[in-house]
């Protein structure tokens, strides 16, 4: 919930995961946050990095590794355009 200045009035926010886009509640342990930066034709980092969030459902079936890839070439063609 937002205040009429635009603050976050909010204690707890949760947040979503990237793949399954199922709510990441406050008792998933398992869970990550992954911080993918970005690097220019040389290899050299920019600065700005992408955030995807993977619930422990996702990490528990195996499927993170494909998720994170599924989502970065996703990612990695709206970048370019």
């Amino acid at each position: 919930m937002q205040n009429e200045e635009g603050q976050n009035m909010d204690l707890y926010i949760p947040r979503k995961c990237s793949a399954t886009n199922r709510l990441i509640t406050s008792k998933d342990h398992a869970s990550v946050q992954i911080n993918i930066g970005h690097v220019d034709e040389d290899g050299i980092y920019r600065g700005q990095f992408t955030t995807f969030a993977l619930c422990g459902f996702v990490r528990a079936q195996g499927d993170a590794d494909s998720a994170v890839d599924r989502l970065w070439q996703k990612k990695k063609a709206e970048l370019r355009q």
